[in-house]
């Protein structure tokens, strides 16, 4: 396919299963300020953990041809299982366009170890992909850091859900954390872009576990750092012009994902509300 055709005054559209993407959409709006940005939450098509990896590539191209339409100039997979999915089969449909996935930050988390042992904290899925586990035999072998993988199952739709502080997701964390501590731990990865949203309720939950520091790493500030330096290189880094807009769009309810917005970054971006076209399958805004 050809490579596309991009002006620095395009958006970059980025996107997740749900609301958790919005936590990637936080540190990319705080480094590049000046950017036009699309987030699309696939709520309707939800969760991504439980479909077949040939399903979440067909849905990620999908969702890459409305980008695409929408001006998108580059893509963020905000999303670690659609990452693993479909990342590929995305950058062959367009290729010499900026798309940047989000993966585990084993290697950072590694080098934040003082014992070398390092709990990751993510959905089954994300944990039992090929690329998943290469990255961790990789960062093993050059750091001798010993990686504890928990899958959180369950926890990314109690986000999705919007409860965020309640009982229940403080069992559910407390389920979750607490054979990393016990293995003695000090240093955790937050694995889903979703989990990034309750980090208050983890560091909650570990000080009520144990009296030892543990840090937790957060990859979405690397993720848009990596944006930044692509943007940079090819030539498309937006750095005048108009204040900066933001669209939000959703396969499920445009008034949730307002309530995220609001909720979760304090902001108000107009929403719509996206649907497959009977014709052919290629998502479109409804009622547009």
């Amino acid at each position: 396919m050809t490579p596309l055709q991009v002006s620095r005054d395009a958006p970059i559209g980025i996107f997740d299963s749900g609301v958790g993407g919005l936590s990637v959409l936080r540190h990319i709006r705080a480094q590049l300020p000046r950017e036009h940005l699309i987030y699309f939450a696939d709520s309707g098509f939800a969760p991504y953990g439980d479909k077949p990896e040939h399903v979440l590539a067909e849905r990620v191209l999908a969702i890459g041809a409305f980008l695409v339409g929408q001006g998108a100039k580059a893509i963020v997979i905000a999303c670690n299982t659609a990452t693993v999915a479909a990342i590929a089969v995305l950058r062959a449909r367009y290729p010499g366009m900026v798309i940047v996935g989000v993966e585990p930050g084993l290697k950072p988390a590694a080098a934040a170890s003082r014992n070398g042992i390092v709990g990751v904290l993510a959905t089954e899925r994300t944990l039992g992909g090929n690329k998943f586990l290469l990255l961790r035999d990789q960062v093993a072998q050059s750091s001798g850091a010993r990686f504890l993988l928990q899958a959180c199952h369950g926890l990314a739709d109690q986000i999705e859900f919007g409860t965020l502080e309640s009982s229940q997701t403080d069992a559910l964390l407390s389920r979750f954390i607490a054979p990393l501590l016990d293995a003695g731990a000090d240093t955790i990865v937050l694995g889903c872009t979703h989990y990034p949203l309750v980090q208050a309720s983890i560091e909650r939950v570990i000080a009520a576990s144990t009296q030892r520091a543990i840090t937790l790493v957060d990859t979405g500030e690397a993720v848009a750092r990596q944006l930044a330096r692509l943007l940079v290189a090819g030539g498309v880094a937006r750095d005048s012009g108009a204040p900066a807009r933001l669209e939000g769009y959703t396969s499920a309810s445009a008034t949730a994902l307002s309530a995220a917005f609001s909720g979760l970054l304090g902001l108000d971006p107009p929403t719509y509300e996206i649907v497959a076209d009977p014709a052919g399958g290629s998502l479109i805004v409804q009622n547009n």
